[in-house]
């Protein structure tokens, strides 16, 4: 047990909802936060909904569409197509500025005045997509910028960090919620629940470590 109580950042995708059942495991409570910031499918938030009340967890989902207001890219506007595979000179499009730095702020937010000392969130660089917010030395440095802002001694967790969706899919699976996870959440794009559309970056990368998983837990 690493400590009393946790909260964790939540989004009803595969990585979340690994981590929250990570989380369940390790600490005595557990609470999670979503937020509504725009995005183009409000399914996520359904998942996250449904997931949290078979996980036994208190959720709470907050509404910040000032973000979308302020970047535009496909995971909030409509307009923007989304690109099926990443450029080689810029991050994809469905990168949103910010998200997780906002995300893990308005968390430790909430966290301090619930008594928080632990932050749980699922991002990785092994499978990060070009997103430099899932990177460990942006969660280091934020780490020590929210303990400094707000004169507390946070822990942000990142489970998956150094794992690649293969071995996600294998937390998963050790943590005994491999189907809740493989069918109930919503990683894809374009907002179809469980293997999604197929077609997504998301979805490629999602089921490609499906697929090695599964090859490695049959042989």
């Amino acid at each position: 047990m690493i400590g009393d109580k946790a909260l964790v950042v939540f989004s009803g995708g595969q990585d979340s909802s690994t981590c929250l059942f990570w989380a369940k495991k390790h600490f005595a409570e557990v609470f999670a936060i979503a937020f509504n910031y725009g995005q183009r499918h409000k399914i996520e938030l359904e998942a996250a909904k449904n997931i949290a009340k078979r996980a036994g967890v208190q959720l709470q989902i907050f509404k910040i569409d000032l973000l979308s207001q302020l970047t535009e890219n496909a995971l909030t506007s409509q307009q923007i197509e989304i690109e099926k595979e990443k450029p080689a000179d810029r991050p994809p499009n469905t990168l949103v500025e910010g998200r997780n730095m906002l995300f893990l702020t308005y968390a430790a937010i909430f966290a301090k005045a619930n008594g928080i000392n632990h932050l749980v969130t699922g991002v990785g660089q092994a499978d990060f997509s070009g997103y430099p917010d899932c990177r460990n030395d942006f969660i280091l440095s934020l780490n020590q910028t929210l303990n400094l802002s707000m004169d507390i001694q946070y822990t942000i967790h990142t489970p998956l960090m150094w794992k690649n969706k293969a071995e996600i899919w294998q937390l998963a699976d050790e943590l005994g919620v491999f189907d809740l996870v493989r069918n109930e959440t919503v990683t894809c794009y374009n907002g179809i629940k469980g293997a999604g559309c197929g077609e997504c970056p998301a979805c490629i990368l999602r089921n490609r470590g499906l697929e090695m998983y599964l090859k490695t837990k049959n042989v």
